[in-house]
């Protein structure tokens, strides 16, 4: 159960497949070769779960902030994606990455050579700690900890903000709008008998168009100061709903001439329909 005698087997994995590699020739067998760097790729990723278990009950209030991670689209979020920045690290310095501008790669070599030099240091600094005192943390551990933690920090922002467009400041506070709008959108459906609380503790799949659709007429009609405030330019609206302007203009125009009977019979039918 100690997580310095987990690491020490899954570092142990990683070095087996490392020197299977180097005593392959690839052209020779290229099959085993794909088939021990899918290996390669997976024993990496527990070893760098082990590794954030071990900091997070090593270091736990030294953590680098990783505050960041909202500026990055939804579908880079993965659990993986520790292992790609890896990944990514070590290719940058073989030369043979191609998502990247040149000049953005050479930006980044430096902090990935300082990246993978900082997760040697660890690998040996912790394997050392494992075969000696398995139940507690050196100094000398926290302080590689604490420097790795932060190097990875680093490259992962700026390999990222390479990469892709990041969030914008006013982009993330419009998505904290959307947010509150969704939020205030349930509790008037609650307050209404629209939704019941029982649907969203059985998380009822229909609640996936339902809350969405009410919190388009929320917004236009309820809020319309909010994220969905037609007085604003597209430019200024939250990418979410910007390409839909003009629609959204219409369902308003719509949405005005209806009486509040209407309209709450719309709303209900909006929690039924399909």
């Amino acid at each position: 159960p100690r997580l310095l005698s987990q690491f020490f087997y899954a570092d142990e994995r990683v070095s087996r497949v490392v020197a299977e590699i180097n005593g392959l020739d690839a052209e020779m067998d290229p099959q085993q070769y794909l088939v021990l760097l899918n290996q390669l790729h997976l024993s990496q990723s527990h070893l760098l779960a082990v590794i954030e278990r071990i900091m997070e009950e090593c270091i736990p209030t030294q953590r680098h902030s990783r505050d960041y991670l909202v500026k990055f689209p939804e579908e880079l979020l993965v659990d993986n994606l520790g292992n790609h920045m890896l990944f990514a690290a070590e290719c940058l310095l073989a030369g043979t990455f191609i998502e990247l501008e040149e000049s953005d790669s050479v930006q980044l070599r430096p902090q990935a050579r300082n990246l993978l030099c900082s997760l040697e240091l660890v690998r040996t600094v912790l394997r050392e700690q494992s075969l000696s005192q398995p139940s507690t943390y050196s100094e000398a551990v926290r302080a590689v900890l604490v420097q790795f933690d932060r190097l990875f920090a680093e490259f992962e922002l700026s390999y990222v903000s390479s990469l892709v467009a990041v969030k914008s400041p006013e982009e993330i506070y419009r998505q904290q709008e959307i947010i509150v709008l969704f939020c205030e959108t349930v509790e008037r459906a609650l307050r209404l008998g629209y939704l019941t609380q029982e649907m969203i503790d059985g998380y009822e799949p229909l609640l996936m168009f339902t809350i969405p659709r009410l919190a388009i007429i929320s917004g236009l009609l309820i809020y319309p100061e909010g994220p969905l405030s037609l007085e604003q330019s597209p430019e200024q609206m939250s990418r979410v709903f910007s390409p839909f302007y003009n629609l959204l203009k219409k369902i308003r125009d719509l949405l005005r001439v209806l009486s509040a009977e209407e309209l709450a019979l719309l709303e209900r039918s909006l929690c039924t329909a399909e």
